[in-house]
């Protein structure tokens, strides 16, 4: 009788086991959605008690003046993190993927993972033209 309930506990125990491990696996591994943020990457932090990730907010300015709306995001590993921390001060698209229903923490705050960052490539002003001289002949 006990051996049987004790059997019964460990295959209960082993599928619920598997079950997490399936869903974990699935929705790390299936993107929800896939898109690209711009802004000013205003902080970014390695922050956790036991799961150490990366955490941080993007301002995403519309216009000069507005109010920035704040993005939060993950960075999933620590050259992807490098590369944001040299791009300090710059404006950058940040690459993201999102999974959703991650059935912890210890993978990120977030559901946004970014992936990439480049900094932007601004655009040459725009140069006014020189009103044609009089040239000088003799």
């Amino acid at each position: 009788m006990k051996s049987k309930f004790l059997r019964n506990v460990i295959v209960t125990f082993v599928v619920l086991t598997l079950l997490v491990m399936g869903w974990t696996w699935l929705t790390l591994h299936w993107t929800f959605s896939e898109g690209e943020r711009v802004g000013y990457v205003q902080k970014l932090s390695k922050k956790g008690w036991l799961c150490k990730t990366w955490e941080g907010e993007l301002a995403l300015v519309t216009m000069p003046g507005a109010i920035p709306e704040k993005f939060s995001f993950t960075i999933p590993d620590d050259a992807t993190a490098r590369r944001v921390n040299a791009l300090a001060g710059e404006r950058v698209v940040l690459n993201y993927q999102q999974h959703k229903f991650i059935p912890t923490s210890c993978f990120g705050d977030t559901e946004y993972f970014v992936v990439n960052v480049s900094k932007v490539r601004e655009a040459n002003a725009p140069t006014v033209p020189l009103p044609n001289s009089p040239q000088l002949t003799r």
